[in-house]
C-alpha cells in the first residue's frame, strides 16, 4: 500500500516590530485553516515565525529583548490556540521560534524548531546548529546579522522522529548549506526533512546579486533532497520587514530533486503537495544505498577538522 502524506509549506510575509504574538498566531491559524480545507495533514511554518527577524537589530538591554522576542514556554497562552486548531483539524506541524530556557540557574537562548503531532503534542525539538552572522556590533553595516549574539549553538544534535507514518527530521535556515546535517538525518532513516528560513535578500558580508542568492537557495534544496533521497519542505518568512527585505521561494522538493511546489509571492501563502513517501525507495536501494556504498573509514577528516588546511601530499 502506498504511503501518502499531504504536505504544505505555510509561508509568512513580513512581520514587523509592531506585530504582536497574537497577530502572528492569528496569521498562522489562518494558514492552518487553509491547509485543513485542502486536506493537508502536515504543515511546515517558518523559522522565528512568531516575531520579526530580530537579529538584524542591535539591542543593548538583553532583559527587554528576552521579554519581547523569546518564548519561555511552548505552548504558551498566546500560542495555545494554534495547538488547539491543529488538534481539531488533525494536522501535524513544524514551528520555529526563539527559545529562552533556564538550566542550572543559567538563562540559555536558542533558535529552535519543534514537531507537533496531529494530537497537538510536541514530539520533537531541534536547536539550530549552524549559526551564521556575527556577535559584535557593526554600526556601519546596513543591518546586523547577530545570530551569534542572540543564540547559542544548538546542543541537541541532529535527530529523527517517527510521526504520521514516516520518519522526520528538522533543520533551520543556514543548516541547509551544510551537507553533513542532511546526511546525519538520513543516516537515521529520515524520509522527510523540514526546514524554516529567514534569508535577507542582501548579503551583508560581500556583494552578491539577489537573483544569485535565490539561485543558490534553489539548487541547494534540489541537491540535498536528491543526494539524500528524501522529501524536503523549506518555508520562508519573507517580504519587507520594517524596510528590510527577505526573499521567499518556499518550496517542496521530491527525492528526485524535482521542485513539485513553490510560492510565487512574498506574502502569507500556502503551497501543498500530496507526497508519495515511498518515492525514494529505488534511490535508497541503489544509488544511495548507504550500507553498500558508504566508506566512513575514509571520512575521518570530516570529523577531525573544522577549518580548511592546505595539506597536499606532495609537499
Amino acid at each position: 500500500m502506498t504511503r501518502k502524506l499531504h504536505l504544505a509549506a505555510a509561508q509568512l510575509g513580513a512581520v514587523n516590530l509592531s506585530d504582536s504574538r497574537e497577530d502572528m498566531v492569528a496569521r498562522l491559524r489562518e494558514l492552518l485553516r487553509q491547509a485543513h480545507a485542502r486536506g493537508v495533514r502536515f504543515v511546515v511554518f517558518p523559522e522565528l515565525a512568531l516575531t520579526t527577524f530580530f537579529p538584524r537589530y542591535w539591542f543593548d538591554n538583553q532583559a527587554e529583548t528576552d521579554a519581547r522576542f523569546y518564548e519561555r514556554s511552548m505552548p504558551s497562552p498566546a500560542t495555545m490556540p494554534l495547538f488547539d486548531d491543529a488538534r481539531r483539524y488533525g494536522i501535524g506541524f513544524y514551528l520555529g521560534y526563539a527559545e529562552l530556557v533556564e538550566e542550572q540557574g543559567q538563562l540559555r537562548r536558542f533558535n529552535t524548531a519543534i514537531l507537533v503531532s496531529p494530537q497537538g503534542e510536541i514530539v520533537g525539538k531541534y536547536r539550530k546548529v549552524h549559526l551564521p552572522g556575527h556577535a559584535e556590533h557593526k554600526p556601519q553595516a546596513a543591518f546586523q546579522h547577530l545570530e551569534k549574539k542572540y543564540f547559542e549553538v544548538g546542543d541537541l544534535g541532529f535527530r529523527t522522529w517517527r510521526m504520521q507514518d514516516t520518519i522526520m527530521g528538522m533543520l533551520i535556515c543556514n543548516d541547509r548549506r551544510w551537507p553533513e546535517a542532511f546526511r546525519a538525518l538520513t543516516l537515521q532513516g529520515a524520509e522527510l526533512i523540514t526546514l524554516g528560513f529567514n534569508t535577507p535578500t542582501e548579503n551583508l558580508h560581500y556583494p552578491e546579486p539577489p537573483a544569485l542568492r535565490v539561485h543558490h537557495h534553489l539548487i541547494m534544496a534540489q541537491a540535498m533532497a536528491f543526494m539524500n533521497a528524501t522529501w524536503l519542505v523549506e518555508t520562508a518568512k519573507c517580504g519587507f520587514e520594517d524596510g528590510f527585505r527577505m526573499f521567499g521561494h518556499s518550496l517542496i522538493v521530491a527525492p528526485s530533486g524535482e521542485i513539485v511546489a513553490k510560492t510565487v509571492s512574498e506574502d502569507d501563502e500556502l503551497i501543498s503537495f500530496d507526497a508519495d513517501l515511498d518515492l525514494a525507495q529505488d534511490l535508497k536501494r541503489t544509488m544511495f544505498n548507504y550500507a553498500a556504498h558508504r566508506r566512513p573509514e575514509h571520512y575521518r577528516i570530516l570529523i577531525d577538522r573544522v577549518g580548511a588546511q592546505v595539506t597536499p601530499h606532495n609537499a
